[in-house]
C-alpha cells in the first residue's frame, strides 16, 4: 500500500538569516519531493531575492491558500507580498515580523488540519518580540498556541538525544527551577516520546547532575540527594528506566551516552554544548510532548555566513526526515493500541527487585534501536 504523502509545513524564519538558503538548497534535490509535499509559508518577494542572490535554481509556486497545494513541487503560501528591506546578516524588526507572520499562518493551518507536521527555520529571539510574541523561543510559543501538552525540547541525531529540564532560562534561575516535580514531569514526557515518537519499546534514560562532580555527596551542593535522586526513584517506580545522576563532563567525555537512548540535562548549555560539539551539522531540534510534530535545524540564523551561499542544509533536511518519521511512528503506535486486549498478566519487571543505579561501565546491553535499525531517514526513502 502506498504511504500517504505527508504535508510538511515550513516557516521562513528570520529573513536576514540563512533560512531561505537552507530551504531552497534542501528542495533542489528532487527526491525530497517524493518524500513529502512541502508547504512553505513566506513572502515570494523575499524568496525570490534569496534565490537570485544565491544563484539557486530551486523553483517554487506561489499560492494564496493551502487548499491550492500540489504534490511534486515546493508550494509557497503567501503570508505577505509587500516589499521588505533585506539586510543580510543583520537583525531587524522587519525580519522578525516576517518570521512571526509565517509562524502564525502555519499554526493556523495546522489547527485547521491542513498540514501534518511543522518544520521551523531559525528565528532571532529578540527581533521577533512583539505584543503577539512574548516568549523565549519557538518551543514556548508553539506550546501556548497549541494549547495542550507539555513541551519538551530534545536535540537529537542518530547517535544522541539530549532533553532539557529547563530551556531558555538565565543561569541564576536554574537551580530554583530544578525541582523533583519538574524532573519527574520531564522524564515522563521524554519516556512517552521515546516509546511513541521513536518506536523504542523499553528506552533507557540517563539523568545528569546539576552540580560539579554530581555534588560530591553534598560537598558541592545538595540538589543531587535532595531533588534529582528522588525524581529518578519515583520515575523507576512508574516503570521508567532512568539512571544517574551523572556528572556531565565525565559522562560526555567518556561517551557514556552511547549506552542510553536519551539524556536528560538540567539546563540548556549543560546538554547542548556537548550535543552541538558532536552533532552540529546533522542535529535536529524536536519539540516532544505536544500534539503537533515540530522540528527545526539545530543551528540558529547564522548571521555570520548569511548571504554567502555557504550554509549547510543538512540539519534542515534531517529536521524534515525526523518530522516524517515521528508522524508515521505515532500513527503506528496509536493504531496498534486502538483495541487492546485485556491485560491477563503482570509485567514481571514490576515484580523483580534489583539495583536501579548502575555506572555506565557496568552497562553492557547495547542501545535499543527501532525496527529499521536507523532513526534519521524516513522509511519511505530506504
Amino acid at each position: 500500500m502506498e504511504q500517504k504523502r505527508i504535508r510538511v509545513g515550513i516557516t521562513q524564519g528570520d529573513t536576514n538569516g540563512v533560512g531561505y538558503e537552507i530551504i531552497l538548497k534542501a528542495f533542489s534535490d528532487p527526491t525530497m519531493l517524493e518524500l513529502c509535499t512541502p508547504v512553505l509559508y513566506g513572502n515570494p518577494r523575499i524568496a525570490t531575492y534569496h534565490r537570485k542572490g544565491l544563484s539557486l535554481s530551486t523553483n517554487f509556486a506561489s499560492i494564496q491558500q493551502v487548499d491550492e497545494v500540489q504534490d511534486d513541487r515546493l508550494n509557497l503560501v503567501v503570508v505577505d507580498d509587500t516589499e521588505v528591506k533585506i539586510e543580510m546578516g543583520q537583525p531587524s524588526a522587519e525580519a522578525g515580523q516576517q518570521a512571526l507572520k509565517s509562524l502564525e499562518r502555519a499554526l493556523a493551518d495546522y489547527r485547521a488540519g491542513k498540514i501534518d507536521v511543522l518544520v521551523t527555520a531559525p528565528i532571532n529571539k529578540h527581533s521577533i518580540q512583539s505584543e503577539a510574541f512574548r516568549f523565549p523561543g519557538h518551543t514556548e510559543y508553539i506550546q501556548d498556541r497549541v494549547g495542550e501538552g507539555q513541551a519538551l525540547m530534545i536535540l537529537m541525531n542518530e547517535r544522541l538525544r539530549v532533553a532539557l529540564v529547563t530551556t531558555h532560562l538565565p543561569i541564576r534561575k536554574v537551580a530554583d527551577a530544578v525541582t523533583t516535580e519538574n524532573i519527574l514531569s520531564k522524564l515522563t514526557v521524554l519516556n512517552q516520546s521515546l516509546c511513541r515518537d521513536f518506536a523504542l519499546s523499553s528506552p533507557r534514560i540517563a539523568v545528569l547532575a546539576l552540580n560539579p562532580h554530581a555534588g560530591e555527596n553534598g560537598l558541592l551542593g545538595n540538589e543531587e540527594q535532595d531533588v534529582i535522586i528522588p525524581a529518578i526513584e519515583q520515575a523507576n517506580q512508574q516503570g521508567i528506566n532512568a539512571y544517574g545522576p551523572y556528572a556531565a563532563d565525565g559522562f560526555f567525555g567518556t561517551r557514556a551516552f552511547e549506552h542510553y537512548d536519551a539524556v536528560l540535562a538540567m539546563y540548556h548549555d549543560q546538554g547542548l554544548t556537548a550535543f552541538k560539539t558532536l552533532a552540529m551539522d546533522d542535529g535536529v531540534n524536536y519539540t516532544a510532548g505536544l500534539p503537533i510534530v515540530r522540528t527545526s535545524p539545530a543551528h540558529g540564523t547564522a548571521y555570520d555566513i548569511a548571504g554567502q551561499g555557504t550554509a549547510d542544509e543538512n540539519s534542515f533536511r534531517q529536521a524534515i526526515y525526523t518530522a516524517i518519521d515521528v508522524w508515521r511512528n505515532r500513527q503506528m503506535f496509536d493504531e496498534a493500541r486502538q483495541n487492546p486486549l485485556p491485560k491477563l498478566y503482570h509485567d514481571r519487571r514490576e515484580e523483580i527487585g534489583g539495583p536501579r543505579f548502575r555506572l555506565p561501565s557496568e552497562l553492557t546491553t547495547p542501545r535499543s534501536r527501532d525496527d529499521a535499525g536507523q532513526e534519521r531517514r524516513p522509511r519511505s526513502s530506504e
